[in-house]
């Protein structure tokens, strides 16, 4: 595939990411509003961070007055996960791919655009994670301005609501893999049941969600990996 026809493969792939992003960034902006950041101050600071737990997590030390060295700590552990991502989409990419394209695709690594691309075959190219990311970004920054623009006007009831649309998304990228892997699925499964191990254990549930995240994943993922090893 050319790079144009990669690039709008990767905006076509990243249209749900968009939508799901912009009923979850539309909660985030009402939030955001409620301890007086402007819709530009909100839409900016999406811009700058696309993560949602981040973000939320970010609001509530904004609204406690906390210190800088808080924050960073916070968004270190909450994102930590991130680098796991990097860290595995790195191995989709050519030994020639340029540090300035790599950049670029780290710029746009979340959940969401990590699966879409660690589901394609073959080596990543940067202009399909150049087009997801534009579209997912998009709807993330939209999301966040309109929802700091309306404020409190809508009911709680129907921004929990909206949130949902993220969940079937994420539902929607693991079930055809699933569906024609079997280790797929198991490694899938063990990721639901440690994650609610994790969540609901009376010891385990007083870590963070990040650091339960990055645990679960390195736990899973490392035991698909010794038992399905992938050749080159």
């Amino acid at each position: 595939m050319t790079n144009k026809q990669n690039f709008l493969q990767g905006m076509k792939n990243g249209i749900p990411i968009c939508l799901g992003y912009f009923a979850v960034s539309f909660a985030f902006g009402i939030q955001a509003a409620d301890i007086n950041l402007s819709p530009f101050q909100a839409g900016l600071l999406s811009l700058l961070n696309v993560t949602s737990a981040g973000q939320f997590a970010g609001l509530a030390v904004i609204a406690s007055a906390g210190s800088y060295i808080e924050m960073a700590i916070l968004q270190a552990i909450v994102n930590l996960r991130y680098l796991l991502m990097s860290a595995a989409l790195s191995q989709k990419l050519t030994p020639e791919t340029p540090t300035f394209h790599r950049l670029g695709i780290a710029y746009g690594v979340t959940d969401e655009i990590f699966g879409i691309s660690v589901m394609r075959k073959g080596a990543l190219s940067p202009y399909f994670s150049y087009g997801a990311t534009l579209v997912s970004v998009f709807g993330w920054v939209s999301g966040t301005v309109l929802g700091a623009s309306a404020g409190a006007i809508l009911p709680q009831r129907l921004i929990s609501a909206l949130g949902i649309a993220l969940y079937g998304m994420f539902i929607a990228i693991i079930i055809p893999p699933a569906r024609e892997s079997r280790p797929v699925l198991i490694t899938v499964v063990a990721g639901m049941v440690a994650a609610t191990i994790f969540t609901y254990a009376p010891v385990l549930r007083a870590l963070s969600g990040g650091m339960r995240i990055i645990i679960v994943t390195v736990l899973v993922a490392g035991a698909a990996a010794y038992i399905w090893p992938v050749e080159n």
